[in-house]
């Protein structure tokens, strides 16, 4: 199970709530996003 995090208020969602609506259940934002676990880091050259 993967969670989404809502872009506006921060809140976590789960993916079943998902398949219903594109919608944050707390602030009705159509904004979402995954947050990676892995955080990356790019050198400059």
């Amino acid at each position: 199970m993967s969670l989404y995090k809502c872009f506006n208020c921060g809140k976590k969602i789960k993916e079943d709530y998902l398949k219903k609506k594109v919608r944050c259940p707390y602030c009705g934002s159509k904004i979402l996003f995954k947050p990676r676990t892995i955080s990356t880091k790019v050198k400059a050259r």
